[in-house]
């Protein structure tokens, strides 16, 4: 009978190491809970462009009093597009929801509104991303914030907003304002 050299079983075990915590890692509850400086800071300005003959953001939207969300998107940005439905619901809802316009093309930018609606109250365009993402600590799209009425940073959420991550984490902003 052959002995199999313990070198043998390496790979297999590596393998099997790897996947579990891939698998582990997937199944987080919190898996784009990433800390930002700017909760319970005031929001920084919003150094945007306008897009087209769209309702043009400023900062001033972030100091009304009522609580809001502002969503960095592109249109090249695939879960932006899968975060789309929700963003129009929300919305539809009531809750008032600002774009910024992530290093896009504009055209490209409107073609996507076009496409699938503009649920935005208004909407800024930050054509390199260092007008303003950089100073929010926007590292890639999309990412939303929620801002209360005085213009703070309540919560921060990277990556597409889900039904899920809505319930959990987002309602409770407006909720309690």
């Amino acid at each position: 009978m052959a002995r199999i050299s313990p070198l043998m079983l390496a790979p297999p075990l590596l393998f099997a190491a790897l996947a579990g915590m891939f698998v582990w890692g997937m199944g987080r509850d919190n898996p784009r809970e990433l800390p930002s400086a700017l909760i319970g800071q005031q929001a920084p300005a919003l150094v945007v462009t306008a897009l087209a003959d769209l309702p043009p953001l400023s900062s001033d939207v972030l100091t009304d009093g009522t609580v809001k969300l502002v969503n960095f998107w592109a249109s090249w940005c695939a879960p932006c597009r899968i975060e789309h439905p929700i963003i129009t619901q929300l919305t539809a809802e009531g809750i008032p929801v600002y774009g910024v316009n992530y290093k896009d093309d504009p055209a490209a930018a409107l073609k996507f509104l076009s496409e699938l609606g503009n649920p935005y109250a208004a909407i800024g365009a930050d054509l390199t991303g260092r007008d303003t993402a950089v100073n929010w600590g926007v590292y890639g799209v999309p990412e939303t914030f929620v801002i209360d009425g005085q213009g703070k940073v309540l919560y921060r959420f990277a990556g597409a907003l889900t039904p899920n991550v809505v319930e959990a984490r987002i309602r409770r902003h407006f909720a309690a304002n």
